[in-house]
Parts: C-alpha cells; sequence; structure tokens
C-alpha cells in the first residue's frame, strides 16, 4: 500500500508547508529585517525554535474539515508566540541590538505572508477537490436515521470538503450482528474511513468495527447517540492513575482564558465609555428627561456569576411603573417612550452596562442575564438553563445574534437561547467574542425585528 493514498492528503504537504514557513521567516531576517545577524546561527536557533513551537502550538493540524476562524486562531497564537521567542532571542543576544519595534514589524510582515500561503493552500485544496475530484477519502456510514442523512448530505453536497461517500448501512434488526459482507464491502472499495451511529448499533456491533477498522487501518468516527453525551467537548483528565472524564469543559475556567477575557473586558469598556458615553450621555439624558419625568437610568436586579444578583444599569426607555422589574417588554408596549422605542431598537439602552462591564459584574460578550423573577421560573421549567451562570452574563451575546433576543415569547425561545448560551460557554474563544461584537453592532445598525 502506497504511503501517499488517494484518500488522504498528500505526505509531502505537511512538510512541504514547514520549509516555506521557514524560508520566510529566515529570509526576512537575514536578507531584510537583521542584515548584520550571524546568518547561521539565526537558521539553527529560530528553525529548532520554530519546529518546537509549531508541534506545540499543533500549527499544522490543518484538516479539511477546519473552519476558516480556526485556521486564524491558530496563526495568531502562533504569531504571538513567535514575538515572544524573538523578545527572548534578542535579550538573549543583546549585543546584537535588535530592537522590539523591529520584531513587531518582522512579526507582522511574517505571518502575513505565512497566512497568505496558509489560506492560499487550504483553498486550492478546496478547489482541487470540488473541480477535479482530487484529494478525496472514500466513506461508508453504519446506522440510518435523521443524523446520519444529515452527514451523507453533507458528504454529497460539500465536494470541496473530498469526501465521497460509498455506501450507508441499513440495521433494522439490532439483533442481526453478522458485519461480514459490511467489511468485504469496505476492503473491496478501499474504503478510507467509517463512521457510526451509536444509537443504531449494539455494543458487541461497535467492538466488531472497531477491530476492524484497527486492523485494516480505516479511520473510525461516531456520531453521538441520541442522549447527545458524546457531541460535548469532554474533558479528559488523570486523578492519580484513574481516567475521569467531564461532560462539560469550560474553557473560561483557566486562569489563561480568564485574564485574556477580562482585560479584553476592562479595556474595551474604558474605550466604549471614554470616547461614546462620555459625550452621548447628555444627549440621551436630556432627550428622556425632556419627555418624561423621572430618572434617566434604570437599575434592575439580574442574575450573574454563580448566580449572584446584581444591579444591571440601562438608559431609562419607559415612563415609570411598577412593574419594571416584573414584565418584559412587548410588542406595542405602551409603557415604552418615544425616546425610548429609539434606543430600544438600536440598543442605545443597553450602553450603561459598559459601567457594569467595568465594575466586574458582566462582560462585554456573555450569556443575557434575566431579572431574578424570571429566572427563577425558568430555572425550574427549561432543563439546563442553570449552566448559563456558570460565567459572567453579557451585555450581547451568541444566543441574541442568533435571533433569539427581546421578548421571551414561547417556551421555544428561551430554549433556544439557553441552547446557544451552552455552546457559547463550552466553545468560547476571543476571535468568538470579536465576531459577536461585530454582528452586534451590525444588527444595531439595521434594526432587528425583536428589538421593542
Amino acid at each position: 500500500m502506497s504511503l501517499f493514498k488517494q484518500g488522504r492528503y498528500s505526505g509531502y504537504l505537511r512538510p512541504l508547508s514547514y520549509l516555506i514557513d521557514l524560508s520566510i521567516i529566515n529570509s526576512l531576517a537575514i536578507l531584510y529585517f537583521f542584515q548584520n545577524i550571524d546568518p547561521f546561527v539565526y537558521i539553527f536557533v529560530i528553525s529548532i525554535s520554530w519546529l518546537i513551537l509549531s508541534i506545540t502550538n499543533k500549527f499544522y493540524n490543518v484538516y479539511r474539515y477546519t473552519r476558516e476562524v480556526n485556521i486564524l486562531a491558530i496563526i495568531l497564537r502562533q504569531m504571538i508566540l513567535f514575538a515572544l521567542l524573538m523578545l527572548a532571542f534578542a535579550g538573549f543576544f543583546h549585543d546584537l541590538n535588535i530592537y522590539p519595534l523591529i520584531i513587531i514589524k518582522y512579526t507582522a510582515v511574517s505571518f502575513l505572508l505565512i497566512a497568505i500561503f496558509k489560506f492560499a493552500l487550504f483553498y486550492l485544496l478546496q478547489n482541487y477537490r470540488a473541480s477535479f475530484g482530487g484529494n478525496f477519502r472514500k466513506t461508508v456510514i453504519y446506522g440510518a436515521n435523521k443524523k446520519t442523512l444529515a452527514l451523507e448530505n453533507f458528504f454529497n453536497k460539500n465536494p470541496e470538503y473530498g469526501y465521497m461517500h460509498s455506501k450507508t448501512f441499513s440495521f433494522e434488526d439490532r439483533k442481526d450482528t453478522n458485519l461480514d459482507a459490511s467489511f468485504n464491502y469496505i476492503k473491496n472499495e478501499e474504503i478510507d474511513e467509517i463512521y457510526c451511529s451509536i444509537s443504531e448499533l449494539t455494543n458487541k456491533q461497535i467492538n466488531d468495527i472497531v477491530d476492524f477498522a484497527d486492523n485494516n487501518l480505516k479511520i473510525l468516527k461516531f456520531l453521538p447517540d441520541n442522549k447527545e453525551i458524546y457531541s460535548k467537548k469532554l474533558k479528559y483528565e488523570y486523578y492519580d492513575y484513574i481516567p475521569i472524564l467531564s461532560l462539560r469543559n469550560i474553557p473560561l475556567e483557566d486562569s489563561i482564558n480568564m485574564v485574556i477575557k477580562r482585560t479584553f473586558d476592562i479595556v474595551f469598556s474604558s474605550l466604549v465609555i471614554i470616547f461614546i458615553l462620555s459625550w452621548l450621555t447628555p444627549i440621551i439624558a436630556l432627550l428622556i428627561k425632556l419627555e418624561s419625568k423621572g430618572p434617566v437610568f434604570f437599575k434592575q436586579s439580574r442574575n450573574g456569576f454563580n448566580y449572584k444578583e446584581f444591579d444591571c444599569y440601562k438608559f431609562r426607555s419607559m415612563t415609570p411603573n411598577k412593574d419594571a422589574n416584573l414584565y418584559q417588554a412587548t410588542r406595542g408596549d405602551l409603557r415604552i417612550t418615544k425616546i425610548g422605542k429609539f434606543i430600544r431598537k438600536t440598543s442605545l439602552d443597553e450602553l450603561p452596562q459598559f459601567f457594569n462591564v467595568l465594575f466586574g459584574d458582566m462582560s462585554v460578550v456573555g450569556p443575557r442575564p434575566h431579572m431574578v423573577s424570571h429566572t427563577n421560573m425558568y430555572a425550574k421549567k427549561i432543563d439546563k438553563f442553570m449552566v448559563r451562570h456558570f460565567v459572567k452574563p453579557g451585555i450581547t451575546g451568541l444566543a441574541q445574534i442568533s435571533g433569539f433576543r427581546g421578548e421571551v415569547e414561547s417556551d421555544k425561545d428561551i430554549i433556544g437561547r439557553v441552547k446557544y448560551d451552552i455552546f457559547y460557554i463550552e466553545n468560547w474563544s476571543l476571535l468568538l467574542d470579536l465576531k459577536i461584537i461585530t454582528k452586534t453592532f451590525i444588527n444595531a445598525i439595521r434594526g432587528e425585528e425583536k428589538a421593542y
């Protein structure tokens, strides 16, 4: 069997990527940025360091199903680590007089070229698969249900990912555990990857398929069962020598991620307060006062991190009323003032919450906090609602940009909101926060249907 199979990436691609990236960082350094440096010392030290850094950071672990945002995240992380590496190199060889500004320029130019090459190769392979049918992997699926049908449709409708689906094996009678015919088909058709629906197979069938895949060098992957326990990003740990699986991995429990997010919150909220709220607040305050009597700001108790109550601030958008802390605004709500309707439509009423962010009660991005009375109600009737309180609440969130903002008209709305909030909690990244902020800004300009 050839090492470089049709069904896999060519074995030359990763070494080629290493070679091109090393050529970029070394040639830019020696020919342009650090011309007085000893080229042999630099190439040796930086090349070895780059290889170690890339393996640790999994810089070249980009697959056909990897999303562009994940590739960008890998590149940014590698760039930061490489910049720190260069600063350490400059400190060790201080007699070379390599200054930080030069290192920043060198790193920026190097990674711009590396990013261009990386994305060019990624899209080139996609076009190659879609247009010429090359670099494909042949697949089979065990089990027929909605999830396997969706996977089969994904394979057939997205040729750029390079999957060629051959057959789906259905098991109407799960007592029939004879898989020999399917195994022969996989070997004869030179199938590369096997996908199994756990809910459609018995334990014996799963064990037989695992043994077959291991013994025949086939890639084996599983679709989650109906309980969806396997759809989670399971955290694998050891207590002494005992393996432990955690069903929920929360990135923001990591101290480094907590520092990154809190630093971002402080910087972003400070910029908004200084450059926007400093002049916008007097204007909105004047308009609110001219239309109705009452305070400029509205304070409401909400549940935040670890279910702790805090005072959430907003620009007042309603006439003062005793039901403000009990009932959400509804379409055509008579309590909403004219200026209130405008600031709610454009989400300007939420801007004072940047003070909540600065004080540490909230984050710029996170699950939206609910009124205390609503939180108590939803906690009793909506499954997993309390998971949202594992992180700080946000001014905006993934649920809000996904169509689940504003009034909760039915249980379907709050269930959808919880679903997106849990996804955000388990998949947090700074890039995801930036994406949500950008989409929120665009939606605020356009105006949203449920912003009333």
